[in-house]
């Protein structure tokens, strides 16, 4: 007698998804087009909680720095949100300047953050 599984709700997923894909600037079509599959599969992964093939769940992550610890592990404390993972993304790309800046203001904004708790 096979034991009954649950099966996993994409839904949460689909719209992480898509949310990291506007984030990144990406259009439907142009997601599609990077990872070779049709623009309805995308949509249907976004909006209906498809369950993406292996391989496009994987693309789609890796692609997109999306977090899938939240997904598998909800109860579980992240290391790295989808938001830091993109943050971090974003930060591979700014300039040592640009990094100055960034870190200065993230200091500041710890230093308000800490006095709002004192």
């Amino acid at each position: 007698m096979k034991k009954a599984k649950e099966k996993f709700d994409f839904k949460a997923f689909g719209l992480a998804i898509k949310e990291a894909r506007k984030a990144k600037g990406y259009s439907r079509n142009a997601l599609a087009n990077e990872l070779n599959i049709a623009p309805r599969y995308i949509a249907s992964i976004e909006n209906s909680g498809q369950h993406p093939s292996l391989q496009i769940f994987y693309d789609l992550v890796t692609l997109l720095d999306v977090s899938v610890d939240a997904f598998f592990f909800p109860i579980k404390v992240t290391d790295k949100s989808t938001q830091r993972r993109q943050l971090d993304s974003l930060l591979d790309e700014v300039s040592d300047q640009g990094l100055r800046i960034v870190t200065a203001t993230a200091r500041e904004v710890k230093e308000v953050e800490t006095e709002g708790k004192a």
